[in-house]
This record gives C-alpha cells, sequence and structure tokens, in this order.
C-alpha cells in the first residue's frame, strides 16, 4: 500500500481509502460489511471514510464495530457533519455550533472512538456564519474530539476563506473531498490550483464514476442485476446520469488501454486518479472483500503520459468539466 501525507500536513494516509457511503447499513449486510473492512486491513489501508448522514448514523455504527479491537494509533478515521440525521428536525441539519457538538458526540459513540482523526464539513452552510462553523470547528479540535479539519465539495472561493479563519484560530484544515473521476473533472480549473497554493490535499470520491469506469455497464443493454444501477436505495439515482449509450461507448474504448498497462479498468481508473499531484487518496468502496483486493491494485501504479494522453482523448467528448457543478444546498431544509 502506498502511504502519502495529507495535503502538506504531517498526518499520513494509505493512497486507497475505504469509504462506506451506500453500503454499510443499508445496501450490505453487516456481516458482509465487516468482511470488506477485514479485508481492507489486509490489504493495508489504513484510512476509513464515512459519515453521520451514511444511512442515517448506521454506517458509522457498522464501520466502529468492525474496527473493534484495532491497534487505534494505526488507524486514520474520518467522518463528516452537514446532513439532516435522526428526525430531521431544524437543528439536526447544517453547521451550526449547536450541530456541530452535537453531531461529533454521536460520531464518536458510535464509531466507539475518543477522537477522530479529520472532522469534514459535508457540503458548505449559507445559512450559518463561516466564522461560526470555524470557531466550533476550532473547539471540537481543542477538546481533543478531532486533530484535523476538512470540507466536502467546497467550492474555490470557500475553502480560501476557511482557510484563512483556520490559520487565524491556529487549526489545521488539511483536506477536501470532491467527486473526481476520467469523467467528473470539476476541480480542475479552480479548487485544485487553490488547493494546491495552499497546501490542501484532496480525498476524491467516486473515482469509478458510481461503477461505470469498471466497464460492466454496457451500451444498449440494461444493467446487470445486482449492480448499483438496479439499487432502489439510492444506488440507481447516484449512476443514472453515466448510463448515457454515448458515455458506456466511451468506456469500452478504454478496454485496450487498460489490458496494455496490465490492469483492470476499474484499477486504470483509481489509478487514473491517483496521477493528480494534488490527490492524496482515492476513497473506495465495496460490497465484497474481492473488489477491496482489486482496487488496492491501483496503489503505486504510474501511469504514463502517453497512456494518459489517449485517455483524455477518448472520454473528452463525455467528461463534465463545469465548475459550478460544485455546489452546497442554498437552503438547509433542501
Amino acid at each position: 500500500m502506498e502511504i502519502r501525507n495529507l495535503g502538506k500536513s504531517g498526518l499520513k494516509i494509505s493512497a486507497i481509502a475505504y469509504g462506506n457511503w451506500l453500503t454499510h447499513g443499508s445496501q450490505v449486510e453487516e456481516e458482509a460489511a465487516t468482511a470488506c473492512v477485514r479485508q481492507a486491513l489486509d490489504e493495508g489501508i489504513t484510512t476509513f471514510d464515512t459519515a453521520d448522514v451514511y444511512a442515517n448514523t448506521a454506517a458509522e455504527s457498522v464501520l466502529g464495530r468492525a474496527l473493534q479491537g484495532e491497534r487505534r494509533e494505526g488507524l486514520e478515521i474520518f467522518t463528516k457533519v452537514y446532513w439532516p440525521t435522526g428526525p430531521g428536525k431544524h437543528n439536526d441539519h447544517g453547521l451550526s455550533r449547536k450541530h456541530i457538538m452535537e453531531s461529533i458526540n454521536g460520531s464518536l459513540t458510535r464509531l466507539g472512538t475518543d477522537y477522530v482523526d479529520l472532522y469534514q464539513a459535508h457540503r458548505y452552510d449559507y445559512e450559518t456564519p463561516l466564522e461560526e462553523t470555524m470557531e466550533a470547528f476550532a473547539d471540537v479540535v481543542r477538546q481533543g474530539k478531532a486533530l484535523y479539519i476538512g470540507v466536502s465539495e467546497w467550492r474555490a472561493e470557500q475553502i480560501r476563506a476557511a482557510h484563512a479563519l483556520a490559520r487565524e484560530l491556529k487549526i489545521s484544515l488539511v483536506s477536501n473531498q470532491p467527486q473526481y473521476s476520467m469523467l467528473w473533472r470539476v476541480i480542475e480549473s479552480e479548487v485544485v490550483p487553490t488547493c494546491e497554493e495552499l497546501g490542501i490535499g484532496q480525498i476524491v470520491w467516486s473515482p469509478i464514476a458510481q461503477g461505470v469506469l469498471t466497464g460492466k455497464y454496457l451500451p444498449g443493454q440494461a444493467p446487470p442485476e445486482g449492480s448499483r444501477a438496479t439499487d432502489d436505495k439510492g444506488g440507481a439515482n447516484m449512476i443514472k446520469r453515466w448510463l448515457e449509450d454515448d458515455v458506456l461507448e466511451r468506456v469500452q474504448q478504454l478496454r485496450p488501454l487498460a489490458d496494455e498497462a496490465g490492469l483492470s479498468l476499474a484499477e486504470l481508473a483509481v489509478a487514473w486518479v491517483l496521477q493528480n499531484d494534488n490527490v492524496s487518496a482515492a476513497i473506495i468502496g465495496a460490497s465484497r472483500p474481492e473488489q477491496v483486493t482489486q482496487n488496492v491494485r491501483a496503489a503505486g501504479v504510474k501511469l504514463d503520459a502517453a497512456l494518459l494522453k489517449r485517455i483524455d482523448e477518448i472520454v473528452d467528448p463525455v467528461v463534465v468539466r463545469d465548475p459550478s457543478k460544485t455546489d452546497s444546498p442554498r437552503r438547509r431544509d433542501l
């Protein structure tokens, strides 16, 4: 397993992080979820990412139980706050001081730990002053409940403003967690240059575009039974943007390139995001242990410039690049 620094911080994390969005507590039974976590540990993954909103807090509990007995100092556990949890009442949402303070306590209880290594703002909160949010995060850090602070799906100007406040408060804002893949590159023009300047690393999610970059979805054919595209618990809704024939045809054209590199299409996709110097880790999910083993093969792979150029030529017509696609709800009740 390749180990990288998280941004320019001193925190080292595994280049492949294990995430349990859309799986633990919902799509995957706990026994299978635990088997995937154990496989991740066996493969050298030390970084585990979750959020309080995943399966309405159940994912944190499943992960906490799966990691019981592991040496805490040998793990990097990340979670997030913003989206509604519990009954979803008016203060069960957002980045107010009240919600942050209550949410970190709930997350620590469910994860079975005294602290998280990274506590992340899951979206930007337009209804709470940024100063209030950052001061609450600073108190979480000073109480020893989180070591570092991060954000997820924030725009470049929002990251810059939060970083300036973090410096004033003497806390470490070290990461951003955006969607990023061969097909979804909205961070490249603004977010990545800003983060490179500020020493902030990317922990990217959906590097295989919800599974489309595995090549298992074929143009003109129905999705395979049991795949994410047939999941009625959220998976199908997330993947549907990629199930257009023009996208699926381009993905199939990548197969010879993956073969040349000695990789599966999924491994090629994960390796591709790790070529970006600002990417500290790629988050993978799994419903079966063998999926973990396969994706870990992408760690440490170096793709040459000629191959990267050929990939770009194939997928360019279907790539999404618009930086305005990075956004957060204007109102918490939406």
